[in-house]
């Protein structure tokens, strides 16, 4: 993608997030930590627009579990201090036999999650413009996706229906091969020779609707085959620099596959994309803030933001799943079974997510600016890229 061809500013950009006074009032949904944390931390969380990129909600996929537990993830999210998160789901984590599965499961996700927002008066946010509503009302959004187009199963039409449904921003891969391939990915041995051409028509399909396309999962040639099709900038929403291992032998293993090099990391930068950093491979807010400085030290500034891949609400498991899954270990994917919850990250962390994540950049050496646009400001523009003029948002 040619710089030419991108019709956002940067400078312009952050302009529209911080001027005429929209988005730097103190928020009231937030003061609470004022009294047990610095006030400098308190006044950040409030004057930015903090977004997880990558914050997995688990929901019943089979109708017969419909509509699933209760969930409090408004409270979760006003304790965190994040104003938004695109909350996702995956179908491929138990094994997809029949021609309709990934579907059905993927129309109960949705509907499952439609039942969490509507029981707590929150609802999806379709554009830029959505999130700065609630954001200047004081309430915690969601932007819906999902990881993995499995659902697809080699049909084209079903992404505008997802798009109806609310879908703003698609995972194109993820642990397994969708049963008509979309691309190689990065665990898994590479048979594809990178991006097929049906994952290339879903790029631009997405393009065309107003849907982020998110390149995490992808190999090295199925993500830069994906670069020269987009028209739009890309994301890479939950990975982290592959020099920083952290010290847990057993997570560094396993997610090493999955860690981006320095010099793919710079080709996403380049063509206008932004890399989410995950909390993995992270044993404290101190040291995820030095893995965030180390991607920005690569990349820039501007291409950095928070991708956590943890869960805010406690895990969903099925009847089925439970017993599919008796004695077998589970392939990639759920690694927030090995720690807490978005607001239970490290050890001993008695403050919401965002505001110890502000906190530990702080130390790092990161002004509010530079918090802003790693806190949620680079992942807005892309966003505000992918679905500029689209909005059906209702309170």
């Amino acid at each position: 993608m040619e710089k030419t061809q991108q019709d956002w500013s940067r400078r312009k950009f952050m302009y529209t997030l911080t001027g005429a006074g929209t988005l730097i009032m103190l928020n009231p949904m937030i003061t609470w930590a004022a009294e047990t944390f610095d006030p400098r931390v308190a006044a950040i969380v409030a004057k930015t627009i903090g977004i997880d990129t990558h914050n997995h909600v688990d929901v019943p996929l089979n109708a017969t579990e419909l509509p699933g537990p209760k969930i409090d993830l408004i409270g979760e999210m006003k304790k965190s201090g994040l104003s938004a998160i695109c909350m996702t789901f995956a179908v491929d984590y138990q094994e997809l036999k029949n021609p309709g599965d990934a579907y059905n499961r993927f129309l109960n996700g949705l509907t499952a999650m439609d039942k969490i927002l509507e029981s707590n008066n929150m609802t999806h946010s379709m554009n830029l413009a959505d999130i700065q509503f609630a954001y200047k009302n004081h309430i915690p959004t969601v932007i819906q996706s999902v990881e993995g187009a499995h659902f697809l199963e080699g049909n084209l039409d079903r992404l505008g229906i997802a798009y109806n449904k609310g879908l703003r921003h698609l995972t194109l891969l993820h642990d397994h091969d969708a049963s008509v391939p979309l691309g190689d990915v990065f665990t898994n041995p590479a048979q594809f020779g990178g991006l097929t051409t049906f994952g290339a028509d879903v790029i631009k399909k997405c393009n065309q609707l107003g849907i982020v396309v998110d390149l995490s999962h992808a190999n090295n040639e199925t993500l830069n085959a994906a670069l020269k099709v987009t028209t739009k900038p890309v994301l890479v929403s939950h990975t982290g620099l592959d020099t920083q291992l952290g010290k847990n032998e057993f997570m560094n293993k396993m997610m090493r596959p999955r860690l981006i090099s320095k010099e793919q990391a710079k080709i996403v930068a380049e063509t206008g994309g932004v890399i989410g950093v995950w909390t993995h491979l992270a044993d404290s807010p101190l040291e995820y803030a030095q893995n965030i400085k180390a991607m920005v030290d690569v990349v820039g500034i501007d291409h950095v933001a928070i991708g956590t891949d943890t869960k805010l609400t406690p895990p969903y498991r099925s009847p089925e799943s439970i017993k599919q899954q008796q004695g077998e270990p589970q392939k990639g994917g759920d690694k927030n079974k090995m720690d807490g919850g978005t607001n239970e990250t490290w050890k001993d962390q008695k403050e919401g997510f965002y505001y110890v994540v502000v906190d530990a950049l702080l130390k790092t050496g990161f002004n509010e600016e530079e918090i802003g646009k790693i806190g949620g400001g680079n992942f807005l523009r892309v966003f505000d890229a992918a679905t500029k003029g689209q909005s059906i948002f209702k309170f």
